[in-house]
């Protein structure tokens, strides 16, 4: 009677724990959160103490003093900083449940369908000693997949391409389960360092992180434009010619930005084809047929499905939302309770 009583009272919480964002679901709410996955620790005699988490934390990289340090506790998908990410789940999740911790919430979070054992198990013990009653985890493509609406439980080949912050997961679904999927270490962090890998080989110029993810938000495309240049944007950065090391302005185009995009660009499109190569038969002539879903933060690159549609001559589809496709479809795997869906979610230790 209390188990029904309490599994009444408390929430069930949907989490992507993203590398650059952490994105929050509560049933029969919606998303609720939405952060940048960092976490600022100021640094004195008596150790490390917490000082902002998210958008306020993710301001200040690269410009902190000697005393406070910015992190981001995620890398590829998979935590990387085991404390610091605790300490930032513990804290996203208490600014969505405001109810008596006497009822502990159910949590699931979707993982990188490639994360190790140990990985999984990293996961699960912070999102526990986080505060959760039930700790279980989904795979992000299947995540994916359900949150881009895609009918995943017939006899039918569909494939879903997420391309997030750290990782792009490539993945193949039929009868509700994965026939194929492959995480490559490709994402919206990779096409940052590439802009900047340009720029410091082209044109001698350093800048900094958040510029980088400034270009590819403002004019970020894959194919450069018809005119030759395209848009321009104004940036500030650091010239190092001469060794000088003085500020400077630079303006960057399109044009140079798709050339800076074209490797993890590439990346992405022998990812895909190198999943049908894997796929049955059958299977491969359904996704010839319906297509494929772009999903992740980076499916917003200007014109990635018009390169990839030409690159693999496959019908490529962005979905309606594609930031918020992987904790949409983790929030509604929680609606399936005796369903096909139920049994992805993995709440073993």
């Amino acid at each position: 009677m209390f188990g029904l009583i309490s599994r009444h009272l408390a929430a069930d919480i949907a989490i992507d724990l993203g590398t650059a964002n952490t994105l929050v679901y509560v049933r029969d709410k919606g998303i609720v959160l939405n952060e940048p996955s960092v976490v600022a620790y100021r640094i004195s005699d008596r150790g490390k103490e917490l000082c902002a988490v998210g958008e306020e934390a993710k301001l200040m990289l690269g410009r902190t003093p000697e005393t406070i340090e910015a992190v981001r506790p995620m890398r590829d998908g998979v935590i990387a900083d085991f404390a610091v990410a605790e300490a930032m789940i513990k804290l996203f999740i208490r600014r969505v449940y405001k109810r008596s911790w006497l009822f502990k919430p159910r949590v699931v979070v979707c993982v990188p369908q490639g994360a190790t054992p140990v990985e999984k198990r990293t996961i699960r013990t912070s999102v526990l000693s986080a505060g959760a009653g039930q700790a279980g985890l989904i795979a992000e493509p299947i995540a994916a997949a359900l949150g881009a609406g895609l009918k995943i439980g017939e006899a039918r080949g569909t494939m879903v391409v997420d391309i997030g912050g750290g990782t792009t997961e490539v993945a193949i679904l039929s009868l509700g389960g994965i026939v194929y999927a492959k995480s490559i270490r490709v994402g919206g962090d990779r096409m940052d360092e590439a802009i900047t890998e340009y720029l410091r080989r082209r044109h001698q110029l350093y800048i900094g992180v958040a510029t980088a993810e400034r270009i590819k938000h403002s004019i970020g495309t894959a194919i450069a434009p018809r005119d030759g240049e395209g848009r321009k944007l104004k940036i500030s950065g650091r010239q190092m010619q001469q060794g000088s090391g003085a500020p400077a302005e630079f303006i960057v185009t399109q044009e140079q930005v798709a050339q800076a995009l074209e490797e993890p660009v590439s990346q992405i499109s022998n990812a895909v084809m190198a999943a049908l190569d894997q796929t049955p038969p059958d299977l491969a002539a359904d996704i010839q047929e319906v297509g494929v879903m772009l999903t992740g933060g980076g499916a917003l690159l200007g014109d990635l499905d018009v390169s990839l549609r030409g690159r693999t001559n496959l019908s490529i589809s962005v979905a309606e939302e594609p930031l918020k496709c992987v904790a949409v479809g983790t929030g509604r795997s929680l609606d399936f309770e005796s369903a096909q869906v139920a049994r992805m979610i993995d709440y073993s230790s």
